[in-house]
């Protein structure tokens, strides 16, 4: 059984879950921890069910924030996973540019902030977890 991610050939598929309000983000089959644990890190909820032979593992935005913060949450997480040299699509029905260019000038002050010091880490860490929208 194959998901989004594996049948587009990316890492990281943002959609709205069909018949529902869910934004979910899958990830290729054996994505590695290190995606993983980022999109943890982003904020979005880690999911998985254990059968007798596959884990399928996926994350979803948050139930709990208001329609247009789940956008936004969405539309944050892209450009961190583009640094990290992820492919990652988003539906035009859960993306919001806005949110999106405000991560994309986090991502690159982050960037300047190490510039010099020592490469820019994959993802981000927690002392410097991604800029939130108020």
């Amino acid at each position: 059984m194959g998901n989004r991610a594996d049948d587009q050939g990316t890492d990281v598929e943002i959609y709205r879950k069909p018949l529902s309000d869910t934004i979910i983000a899958d990830t290729a089959t054996g994505s590695p921890a290190e995606l993983l644990d980022m999109l943890d890190l982003l904020g979005l909820e880690r999911k998985e069910v254990r059968t007798s032979g596959p884990v399928y593992i996926w994350h979803e935005v948050p139930a709990h924030l208001d329609p247009e913060e789940q956008k936004r949450l969405a539309s944050r997480a892209i450009p961190w996973l583009l640094i990290a040299g992820c492919k990652a699509n988003c539906t035009p029905e859960v993306f919001d540019e806005a949110a999106y260019q405000q991560a994309v000038r986090a991502v690159r002050g982050h960037q300047t902030h190490h510039i010099g010091q020592h490469p820019a880490p994959a993802a981000p860490d927690r002392a410097t977890p991604p800029r939130r929208v108020p």
